[in-house]
């Protein structure tokens, strides 16, 4: 088990009053790492402190907005490979797959490419597995970094540490590309109701083509598939 990568999955995850009892070691675990800098250790203590003394209902409120209310920075890996589309539930079918092949039985109500629950399941894997699986997603995770560390959230931090451990190195011109997209306003109701107003993701192969690869889903994350409405979606490369 890689103690890191789970503790991680755990501050990313929805914050309950069982997560701020373990918020001591989860600290002492990621402070010990030393696949990461000094200075990135040093940037999860404000996250690790306020998830730990934070009122549980401000920080489940502050979750919510960021993570739920806001599509640009959905935790659901395949809602910026696929959005809603057909698509995303072949790719979904194809995950946990890969998770009931490897033993993994998540014990969660989140969907299969919930980012804790990829890292959950990448902390039980060979270090090879998770190198490779985090590079493939690493353009997102360093465009979530950006738009957190924008918002001035401490759980941009979180990101960081993640492509440290893994040693993966996002493309910067495909995080730029990604960056040039408008972000959706999670205090825009209105708004936010028009974009989530699309198909119903169905989960099951599509008929009219395979079934790809859960890494080949990964790799396509610098393309965006969510524009704000009105605006001209980006040319896939």
């Amino acid at each position: 088990m890689d103690r890191s990568l789970k503790a991680i999955s755990l501050l990313l995850s929805y914050p309950t009053e069982e997560l701020q009892r373990a918020m001591p070691e989860i600290g002492g675990v990621l402070a010990a790492d030393s696949r990461m800098t000094a200075a990135a250790r040093r940037d999860l203590r404000p996250l690790v402190e306020t998830l730990q003394s934070g009122d549980i209902y401000d920080l489940q409120e502050t979750y919510v907005g960021l993570f739920d209310r806001s599509r640009s920075l959905s935790l659901n890996l395949f809602e910026h490979v696929h959005g809603e589309s057909r698509d995303r539930g072949g790719a979904m079918v194809s995950l946990v797959e890969m998770y009931r092949d490897a033993g993994f039985d998540p014990a969660t109500s989140e969907l299969p490419d919930h980012l804790p629950v990829l890292v959950e399941f990448l902390a039980m894997r060979p270090f090879a597995d998770i190198q490779d699986t985090l590079a493939d997603a690493a353009h997102i995770l360093a465009v979530l970094q950006t738009r957190l560390d924008r918002r001035e959230s401490p759980y941009g931090a979180v990101f960081a540490a993640l492509l440290q451990i893994a040693g993966a190195r996002a493309d910067a011109g495909a995080v730029e590309q990604l960056l040039e997209q408008p972000e959706d306003d999670p205090e825009d109701l209105e708004a936010l109701d028009a974009i989530w107003e699309e198909s119903e993701v169905t989960f099951g192969p599509d008929p009219n083509g395979g079934c790809p690869q859960v890494r080949d889903m990964l790799s396509q994350m610098d393309t965006p598939v969510n524009p704000a409405p009105g605006t001209p979606a980006q040319a896939a490369e």
